[in-house]
């Protein structure tokens, strides 16, 4: 059957070629999830590998959700932690955007500020959650900062090699041209980095629901990471798991938004984009 579909594709017209691909793709996304929840329900529903306290079914987890979203508390939990979210990010994202920017430019500001962001870069999350509990008291402060400090080492990182990776002979014609330090970076550097920079944003909004858990555990009273934890405090991993599931669902939806943002950015680039 599939040396019959095989062939019957290779006998087809580009354009029907090109309708069958999207297709078969589609089913290749859903193969992973698919085979990641069989496995699930067989471990729990038919194997019984693991008992209810270890590890719930997708029933007893899909019963949770709904009780959850019928009283209203994943929904005040879910917005909670968007706020933080988008919050931390814009914060972090901005301040990487400027410092970026001026280290990409100048050796200078490079050899002043880099070396100590390269240090704080390797400084675990949860390290931060006391001087920021000591400094910013136990309201949104700390939090957003945190998921600030977490969504800027990406964008920071991706857009300092963007911007080094810029032709040098595109420069050489923007000084022959006349443009001016301003005009330089305006149409020429940004626009080079502009592929690395979205790779920055996009791995730093991931980067932000990470550090969204570490810094829901500040004094939090709403929010998934204090969701998780009031599951595990609880014993109901049910709560957890919905937790766990409605967070990854939550970054990929975050994630398809920037790479189609991504996608129109860059449609002029004549770039390989897979087979």
């Amino acid at each position: 059957m599939a040396l019959t579909n095989s062939k019957a594709l290779a006998g087809a017209s580009p354009a029907a070629r090109r309708t069958a691909r999207p297709a078969a793709r589609r089913c290749f996304v859903l193969a992973v999830p698919a085979g990641l929840l069989l496995l699930w329900f067989l471990a729990t529903d038919v194997l019984r590998i693991f008992l209810p306290n270890q590890l719930p079914s997708p029933g007893q987890t899909l019963r949770t959700a709904f009780e959850m979203i019928a009283s209203g508390d994943l929904s005040r939990h879910v917005g909670a932690s968007i706020g933080r979210v988008l919050l931390g990010f814009a914060i972090g994202a901005a301040i990487a955007l400027i410092v970026g920017t001026l280290v990409g430019l100048s050796r200078n500001v490079e050899a002043l500020v880099d070396p100590t962001l390269q240090a704080a870069r390797n400084v675990p999350s949860l390290a931060w959650v006391p001087f920021l509990l000591l400094w910013l008291g136990i309201d949104e402060a700390p939090k957003v900062t945190l998921i600030a400090i977490g969504a800027f080492f990406p964008v920071y990182l991706n857009l300092v090699s963007g911007i080094r990776q810029s032709d040098r002979k595109l420069m050489e014609v923007g000084y022959v041209f006349g443009f001016r330090n301003i005009e330089l970076v305006r149409r020429i550097i940004l626009p080079s980095a502009q592929p690395y920079l979205l790779a920055g944003l996009r791995i730093g909004f991931g980067q932000a629901w990470l550090f969204l858990v570490a810094a829901e555990l500040i004094a939090s009273t709403r929010g998934l990471g204090f969701m998780l934890i009031d599951g595990q405090n609880s014993a109901r991993p049910d709560i957890m798991l919905v937790s766990i599931l409605t967070l990854a669902l939550l970054g990929k939806l975050s994630d398809s938004a920037l790479r189609f943002v991504e996608r129109r950015a860059l449609r002029w680039a004549d770039t390989f984009a897979g087979r």
